[in-house]
C-alpha cells in the first residue's frame, strides 16, 4: 500500500511538472494528503518546486498551527502561497494527529535567527533539510556562566569546543567568562585569542598555564595558527593580546573570575589537564578573594563537565587525568564533594569523526579561517575525533537533551591514572553513556551546523 502512494504521489507531481502548468491548490492538497500517508515522520515540501528541499533551515509559521484535517490544508497551502511557499507536515506521537503547516526558509548559516523565529512562534525545533536533524528551539533560556578550561596547542576538537561556545552566546545561550589554556606555552593562549577576535567576542580573557606538565604530547602541531602570515607578509588573523603583551597565570584568572560571580553560578567546562584547577584548589586568599581555592569553589562553582574517565569493565588509563597526575590526584583530593561533576568518557566521542575533508567544506564560507588554515596547511588527518565538544553541549544544553547518564555516584582516581566510579544515589558524579544507533550522526550533524554559521 505505502509503494502504491508513493507511486501516485510521483506520478501526479511529475505530470504537473512535465506540463509546466502551475499546479491548482486542490491537486496540491490531494498530494500532500497523500503524502502525509508516505512519510509517518512528517516531509518538509516547496510547492514552487514540487521538491523536497535540499539544503536550508525550516521553521513553521504560528498562524497555521494546529491544521490536521484536508480540509484545514486548504489554509495552509493558501499561506504558503502568499509567503515562502514552503508547506511541511509531522506527526504528533501522543495525540496521533497530523499536523501539516506553512514553512519559513533560512539559509543555512542563520540558525541564530531560525532559532529565534521558532521561539517567536512557539515552535519546538527548526528542521536543517542538508543534514536531515531537527534542533531543538524551546529550551529555557537559563543564565549559563562558563569557563572553558582547554589544552589548547594539540587535538582540535579544543578549537571546535571553543567555537560552539561561540555559536552558543551567538544565540543568547551562555556567557562565557573566560578560556583557561592549561596547556604551556604562550603560543597555545595566542590561538584562543585569534579565535575570540575572529568569531567576534575580543574581550573574553585568557589564562594560561605556566607550571603544568612539561612537555606534553602534541598530536597536532597547530601552535603556529596564530602567526600565520599572507603571500605578503602580514597577520592572516587579528588578535588583542599582541605580541607584546602577557596571559594572567591561569588559576589566578579562574580566582579572578569567580571572585567576580554570583555564589552557585558558574559552570566550568574542563577539557584538558586539571592542572589549573588543581592550582587553584591549593591556592590561598589574594587579591581577588580572602577566601581559599577550595572555598571559593565551593562558593560559586555550581557544576563542572569534564572530558576525561573511562568507565564500565574497562580499566584503562584517561590519557588527560594520566599526562599531569599528580595535579589530577590533587584535583580529586580535593574538589569540594557538593560540587555536581558530569563526565563524559573518551568512548562517548569515538564515533564522532570530522574529517579534514569536510571540515573544509563546511568553512567554504570563507578562504580565511584559522580552524580551516589548520586543516589546510597541516597534512595531519589524526584524532579529529570530537571528544571535547560533548563537554560543552552538555554543560549548555543540559543533562536530558543529548545524553543519557549514569545514575549518581562517587568517582575516585587511582595513581596509575584509573578512574574508579561507585555508585551511590548520594554521589556528586555522573558519566555520559554512549548514544543508540543514530545518536553519532546526529551529533556529528549538529557540531557541523555550527561550523558553517557565520
Amino acid at each position: 500500500m505505502k509503494r502504491l502512494i508513493l507511486i501516485c504521489t510521483a506520478l501526479l507531481l511529475s505530470v504537473a511538472a512535465f506540463s509546466q502548468k502551475a499546479v491548482s491548490d486542490q491537486d496540491l492538497e490531494a498530494a500532500i494528503w497523500v503524502m502525509s500517508k508516505s512519510y509517518p515522520e512528517g516531509f518538509t515540501f516547496d510547492i514552487n518546486t514540487l521538491q523536497h528541499p535540499k539544503e536550508g533551515l525550516y521553521v513553521s509559521y504560528k498562524a497555521t498551527q494546529n491544521h490536521f484535517s484536508r480540509k484545514s490544508l486548504r489554509d495552509v497551502i493558501k499561506h504558503a502561497r502568499a509567503h515562502q511557499n514552503v508547506v511541511g507536515g509531522w506527526r504528533d506521537p501522543e495525540t496521533g494527529h497530523y499536523y501539516f503547516d506553512s514553512n519559513r526558509r533560512f539559509p543555512e548559516d542563520s540558525l541564530a535567527a531560525a532559532l529565534a523565529f521558532a521561539r517567536e512562534n512557539g515552535q519546538r525545533t527548526v528542521y536543517d533539510a542538508k543534514r536531515d536533524i531537527n534542533v531543538k528551539s524551546n529550551y529555557e533560556h537559563k543564565d549559563i556562566r562558563i569557563i572553558y578550561d582547554c589544552d589548547m596547542g594539540s587535538s582540535t576538537d579544543d578549537l571546535f569546543a571553543l567555537m560552539m561556545l561561540y555559536r552558543y552566546m551567538d544565540m543568547n545561550r551562555c556567557t562565557l567568562l573566560g578560556v583557561i589554556v592549561d596547556r604551556m606555552d604562550r603560543a597555545n593562549a595566542d590561538a584562543v585569542d585569534v579565535m575570540n577576535n575572529y568569531y567576534g567576542y575580543p574581550d573574553i580573557p585568557i589564562g594560561l598555564e605556566k607550571k603544568g606538565v612539561k612537555d606534553p604530547r602534541i598530536f597536532i602541531p597547530y601552535h603556529n595558527m596564530a602567526y600565520a602570515r599572507s603571500t605578503d607578509a602580514e597577520p592572516l588573523f587579528k588578535r588583542t593580546v599582541g605580541d607584546s603583551g602577557d596571559y594572567m597565570d591561569g588559576y589566578k584568572l579562574y580566582r579572578k573570575l569567580l571572585a567576580n560571580q554570583p555564589d552557585s553560578s558558574v559552570t566550568i567546562a574542563s577539557v584538558g589537564f586539571v592542572t589549573c584547577l588543581a592550582r587553584l584548589l591549593e591556592s590561598g586568599a589574594d587579591e581577588f578573594s580572602p577566601l581559599s581555592g577550595v572555598e571559593l569553589v565551593r562558593r560559586k562553582v555550581k557544576n563542572i563537565y569534564l572530558m576525561g574517565g573511562v568507565f564500565g569493565d574497562s580499566f584503562e588509563h584517561d590519557y588527560n587525568f594520566t599526562a599531569a597526575i599528580d595535579f589530577s590526584l590533587k584535583f580529586f583530593e580535593l574538589l569540594p564533594k557538593e560540587i555536581d561533576i558530569v563526565f563524559s568518557p573518551g568512548e562517548v566521542g569515538d564515533p564522532l569523526y570530522y574529517s579534514a575533508e569536510d571540515i573544509i567544506a563546511d568553512m567554504n564560507w570563507t578562504d580565511s579561517h584559522p580552524i580551516k588554515w589548520i586543516y589546510k596547511f597541516l597534512k595531519e588527518d589524526k584524532f579529529q575525533k570530537m571528544w571535547d565538544p560533548l563537554a560543552v553541549i552538555n554543560a549548555v544544553e543540559g543533562d536530558d537533551i543529548f545524553y543519557k547518564l549514569s545514575p549518581r555516584g562517587w568517582v575516585s582516581l587511582t595513581p596509575t591514572g584509573e578512574t574508579i566510579f561507585r555508585e551511590d544515589p548520594n554521589g556528586n558524579a555522573r558519566y555520559q553513556y554512549p548514544g543508540p544507533k543514530g545518536w553519532s550522526d546526529f551529533v556529528l550533524k549538529y557540531i557541523r551546523l555550527m561550523s558553517v554559521q557565520h
